[in-house]
């Protein structure tokens, strides 16, 4: 079972969130989907099912490794770069 090789160096505690929505997707005019928290920096942005895949996008531009759900109810960690939940 593959797993995610960045979990022990993540911040404790996780960064507050930078916004309450997905900035780029305000920036678009659209509508974000769900919404993720990066647990490197907090950075908010959209899944993606959203039209700017803005999750994707934010690790492709820093690296950071680690995003979780922002979505109420939920509770998740996913890892872009080992491709796990954490």
């Amino acid at each position: 079972m593959k797993q995610c090789t960045h979990a022990g160096t993540l911040p404790h505690p996780e960064p507050a969130p930078a916004s309450e929505t997905c900035p780029e997707c305000l920036a678009d005019g659209t509508d974000p989907v769900q919404l993720r928290l990066c647990l490197t920096c907090g950075h908010v942005a959209c899944c993606d099912s959203s039209p700017g895949q803005h999750a994707t996008m934010h690790h492709k531009e820093t690296g950071h490794p680690v995003m979780r759900t922002f979505e109420p109810g939920e509770d998740w960690r996913w890892c872009f770069v080992d491709h796990v939940l954490v």
